[in-house]
């Protein structure tokens, strides 16, 4: 074969030496180092482990209701997931684990995750109950007392975390995480990479 009919089919080899592995736009973390047992329960008293989700994705949020600006700017950007038609109908789940169970009683989350979409699922217990939960996940959240009338506020971990269909912990959604990555890498769970 002469040189330059080598260099003309080179790409064609390379293109087939890649790597089929599926990249990801958000961060692929080591599900040994996170999570465990549940020991949390939903806004209607019912008891809630990651098995109950097997064939959804599934992204987990931990925030409060009184959270003035990271948790309504994540819920409505993980709601537009819902909505937006390219994520076949039951297969996305969200779950918003409150930080603030004294005053996030079931009643309150249930109507605030309203107003972001009805299907999204809030998660509560206990305060050891939630705290231990979160510190799973190393959710950091601090409280703090505040000025204004809202009493205190929590500064807390502004990330997410995505199951994929069997139930398994694959990635981590940073806060800045893009909408269009983050449906790419939910649709790359849906279809098993």
């Amino acid at each position: 074969m002469n040189r330059r009919r080598l260099l003309l089919l080179s790409p064609l080899w390379l293109a087939g030496c890649g790597n089929s592995e599926t990249v990801f736009h958000n961060s692929v973390i080591d599900a040994t180092r996170f999570g465990g047992a549940w020991d949390i329960h939903d806004v209607h008293g019912r008891p809630q482990q990651i098995g109950d989700f097997q064939g959804q994705v599934v992204i987990l949020f931990f925030g409060y209701t009184h959270c003035p600006d990271v948790c309504p700017t994540a819920l409505a950007k993980y709601a537009a997931l819902l909505n937006g038609g390219a994520i076949p109908g039951g297969k996305l789940k969200i779950l918003f684990c409150t930080l603030d169970p004294e005053r996030d009683t079931p009643e309150n989350l249930r109507d605030y995750l309203h107003w972001f979409d009805p299907d999204i699922l809030g998660l509560t217990g206990s305060s050891q109950q939630v705290a231990d939960f979160s510190r799973q996940f190393r959710v950091v959240a601090v409280k703090k007392e505040s000025p204004g009338g809202m009493g205190y506020v929590i500064d807390h971990t502004a990330g997410a975390y995505v199951f994929d269909p069997a139930g398994k912990l694959r990635l981590y959604l940073a806060e800045n995480a893009k909408p269009e990555d983050i449906l790419s890498d939910l649709l790359h769970l849906l279809a098993g990479r």
